[in-house]
C-alpha cells in the first residue's frame, strides 16, 4: 500500500491511497488539476480513481467533489457543496465496512461541527492505514479498531499556547478547542501513544494550522508525549503533511 497526502490543512485536503490496482481519493478539497498531477507521478489518470471518499461537507474537504463521477462518489452526508448528488447506497455511516475492489474500508465516527464526520481504517493485504482529521476527540469505542495500524495519518492541528495567543476571535478559539473542533499536538501524540505497536511503520501528522502551529512544534510535542507515555520514542518514520506539497508514504 502507498499513500500520498497531496494537501492537508484549512486550504484544502486530498489524500490518495493506492493498493495493487485499487486507487481511492480521501476528500476532494483541492483542484482537479492538483489531483491529476499527483496521479501522473504513479502513471495513473483521473479515471483510474475507483472511489472518492468524502469525510464531511466542509469546503476544504469537499469543494471539488463535483468533479467525481456520481457512481464513484461516497460521502458521509448528502449535503455536499454545489448540491452534489450522492447515491443513497453510497452514503457512509459509522462502524460500517465496505469494499472498494481489494481495499476494505471501515468507518470511524468523529466529533466535528459537521454532519456525520468520519475517519477511516483502510486495509489492503496485511497492511492497515488509519486516516483521522477534523475531530475534537476520538471515541473510546473506536480504539480497538485503531490499534496496531501500519500507517497513521492523524490530525495534529494546533499548539494550544499559540492558539490562545493568536489574533483569532474568541468564538473561533472556543470552537477549535471544543469537543467539536480539532485535535491539538498533545491530543494527537497521546492517541498515537495508545494506538501504535511494533507493526507501525509510518506516522503523518496532518491538518496543521498555519497560524497556530509549526512542523517543529508538532514533532517536538510528539516526542515529548511519547517519552512521557512510553518512556521511549518509537522507531517509526514521522512526517509532517502540508497544504502546499505532497507527503508520500507506504511501500509497494
Amino acid at each position: 500500500m502507498i499513500f500520498d497526502v497531496i494537501s492537508s490543512g484549512s486550504k484544502g485536503n486530498a489524500t490518495l491511497v493506492i493498493f495493487e490496482d485499487t486507487v481511492i481519493l480521501i476528500d476532494f478539497g483541492i483542484s482537479k488539476k492538483r489531483v491529476v498531477t499527483a496521479l501522473s507521478e504513479y502513471g495513473l489518470g483521473f479515471s483510474d480513481i475507483d472511489a472518492f471518499l468524502i469525510t464531511h461537507d466542509h469546503s476544504d474537504h469537499a469543494s471539488n467533489a463535483f468533479n467525481a463521477p456520481v457512481d464513484k462518489l461516497f460521502s458521509s452526508t448528502d449535503s455536499l457543496p454545489k448540491d452534489i448528488t450522492v447515491l443513497s447506497d453510497h452514503l457512509m455511516y459509522p462502524y460500517q465496512t465496505f469494499k472498494i475492489k481489494n481495499l476494505e474500508i471501515f468507518t470511524i465516527p468523529l466529533s466535528h461541527d459537521a454532519k456525520n464526520t468520519l475517519g477511516f481504517v483502510i486495509k489492503g493485504g496485511d497492511e492497515k492505514l488509519v486516516y483521522i482529521t477534523d475531530t475534537g476527540f476520538i471515541p473510546e469505542k473506536a480504539f480497538q479498531f485503531l490499534t496496531g495500524a501500519t500507517y497513521y495519518i492523524l490530525e495534529s492541528n494546533h499548539d494550544p499556547k499559540m492558539l490562545y495567543e493568536s489574533s483569532r476571535p474568541d468564538y473561533l478559539v472556543k470552537r477549535i478547542v471544543s469537543d467539536y473542533g480539532h485535535l491539538s499536538n498533545i491530543d494527537c501524540a497521546y492517541y498515537l501513544s495508545l494506538f501504535m505497536t511494533s507493526d507501525t511503520k509510518e506516522v503523518v501528522l496532518a491538518h496543521l494550522s498555519e497560524e497556530c502551529n509549526t512542523p517543529e512544534l508538532a514533532l517536538s510535542t510528539y516526542e515529548k508525549v511519547m517519552m512521557g507515555q512510553l518512556a521511549y520514542i518509537p522507531d517509526v518514520e514521522v512526517k509532517i503533511a502540508s497544504a502546499s506539497k505532497s507527503t508520500k508514504g507506504g511501500h509497494r
